[in-house]
């Protein structure tokens, strides 16, 4: 079992670390364009870069993991790209759902979806497009696409195939430690 430290993390540092954090923020809050971060969904051939953004920000709110960052969902999001290449079906399923949510989140907050700053308001946009086709894509391509990355099996503990070191028996099988030895 994981032994978690709760003393406070609190420091001049992590203050100066977090005031230098809040100046983009800010500047995205208030409409400034910053790019450089976004600079991956230029690099799309199919979908407009703005639909791109609205996309990992969607696959962010639909498996949101504080401890991943972007690019997890970036590289989770990029095939849709080329899917959309292929088929004209999914490339207008796809830009049919993010007009949707980007209506809803400008009748609602006067934002585009991507920049609804609340994750429980564009969590409650998501509950109302769940029974569309673009929804249920994107969710059921996400769970694949976003957990079978090899980077990503690390965060949540998983070692990966045991089979090329003889099986779970001799590794990870009984490496607990919140049981009492017998």
């Amino acid at each position: 079992m994981r032994e978690v430290d709760r003393r406070s993390k609190h420091s001049r540092r992590t203050f100066l670390k977090g005031a230098a954090a809040a100046a983009p923020a800010a500047a995205i809050a208030t409409g400034i364009p910053l790019g450089i971060e976004d600079a991956w969904a230029d690099g799309s051939t199919t979908l407009a870069p703005g639909t791109m953004k609205t996309l990992v920000k969607v696959a962010r709110d639909i498996y949101p993991h504080d401890f991943l960052v972007d690019s997890y969902y970036i590289t989770a999001v990029k095939p849709w790209d080329g899917k959309a290449a292929k088929d004209p079906a999914v490339k207008a399923m796809i830009e049919d759902g993010v007009k949707r949510l980007d209506q809803d989140a400008q009748d609602r907050h006067k934002l585009p979806y991507a920049q609804v700053a609340w994750e429980s308001d564009r969590v409650a946009m998501l509950q109302g497009i769940e029974q569309t086709a673009f929804f249920k894509a994107l969710r059921g391509d996400l769970v694949v696409s976003l957990y079978n990355q090899e980077a990503v099996w690390p965060k949540f503990g998983y070692e990966g195939s045991s089979a090329e070191h003889g099986g779970y028996i001799h590794r990870g099988f009984d490496d607990i430690n919140w049981l009492p030895k017998v």
